[in-house]
């Protein structure tokens, strides 16, 4: 008999179309979600023929997740999809006029939401809440909204908010924040000595009513000088969970990153011990898979109460959209 629970792993797959393996995989462990990159996206008919595949090998209400901030990180693109900005762009015309920035900010949230919504997708990665700081590693950049706590806190906000509106759960990220990173995590560890650390939490304790977070694998060594956030019982305990406020569901960012070391399995077992309520694990090897889904256990009785309240949360959200006429509108806006 299986257990209730899905197991707390949300995974990615090899490509275009899900495998006889991978489907008997999907069924066999019950991972709480897959999610999906470039690799796994030709055109719109692909990729709901995909998503409704992955649907009926899932647990119900599983998680079907994507990277679709704007910019350049976006795994649907054109010209089968909609172009968006980057928030980068959107944090600009917000300094010159904040009402119109809000506005796009909604307006992004709210496009891309409606374009996943309608591919069968339930969750999207953003918006990034990090702090876009001069002297920093690129891994931010444009992807951030800028350097002000405020302004981040609201625009990220807004851009949440317009993702609730089409029925699509935002997921902001990286808690306590990646924008001092001077190396790119994908790629080694960062290693953060500033001790005041309070502008970089600011836009995630004011949005800490939201449905979902993503951990960052950066080295706090204010916070914890031994273990990188996601790996770390006290940055999630401590920080994210007392201090930033966040009680929702809480997603590592991909533990194949470079940042890390240690097998697929290990990583996933130590994120989920320090606090995450699910695994993220991106590549997609079936091997790798095995191992993560072997591993780990059931999503906890709490984590399974997060995800339901993130299901009502963007249910009760959701609004009746005009992608064509909020696109005209966006566009309008110069950004």
């Amino acid at each position: 008999m299986h257990d209730p629970n899905p197991k707390a792993a949300i995974i990615g797959i090899a490509g275009l179309e899900l495998k006889d393996d991978e489907a008997a995989l999907l069924r066999q462990y019950r991972p709480a979600g897959v999610i999906l990159f470039r690799r796994n996206v030709s055109d719109a008919r692909q990729l709901m023929i995909l998503t409704a595949e992955l649907r009926a090998a899932l647990p119900d209400d599983a998680v079907i997740m994507i990277d679709q901030e704007g910019g350049r990180v976006a795994r649907l693109r054109p010209p089968h999809f909609n172009q968006h900005p980057p928030a980068g762009a959107i944090g600009d015309l917000y300094r010159g006029n904040p009402e119109a920035g809000i506005r796009a900010a909604w307006l992004q949230g709210a496009l891309i939401g409606a374009e996943c919504a309608a591919l069968g997708i339930t969750t999207v990665c953003a918006p990034v809440l990090d702090l876009r700081l001069p002297g920093m590693s690129s891994v931010v950049g444009d992807r951030g909204f800028g350097d002000a706590p405020e302004a981040v806190a609201r625009l990220g906000r807004a851009l949440a908010r317009g993702l609730l509106a089409a029925g699509v759960e935002p997921v902001l990220k990286h808690a306590p924040g990646h924008g001092r990173a001077r190396v790119d995590s994908h790629e080694a560890m960062p290693v953060v000595d500033e001790t005041d650390l309070a502008a970089d939490l600011f836009p995630f304790a004011a949005n800490a009513d939201l449905p979902w977070m993503m951990t960052a694998h950066l080295l706090y060594c204010a916070l914890d000088p031994l273990l990188p956030g996601t790996l770390s019982p006290i940055v999630i305990g401590d920080t994210i969970r007392r201090r930033i406020g966040f009680d929702g569901v809480l997603v590592s960012d991909d533990l194949a990153m470079g940042a890390l070391c240690g097998t697929p399995a290990a990583r996933a077992l130590a994120a989920l011990s320090a606090g995450c309520d699910i695994a993220l694990y991106c590549p997609g090897t079936m091997a790798d898979n095995i191992d993560v889904l072997h591993a780990v256990p059931p999503l906890t009785d709490r984590a399974q109460a997060r995800l339901a309240a993130s299901r009502d949360a963007a249910s009760a959200s959701k609004l009746a959209l005009d992608p064509a006429r909020l696109l005209a509108e966006r566009d309008g806006l110069g950004i």
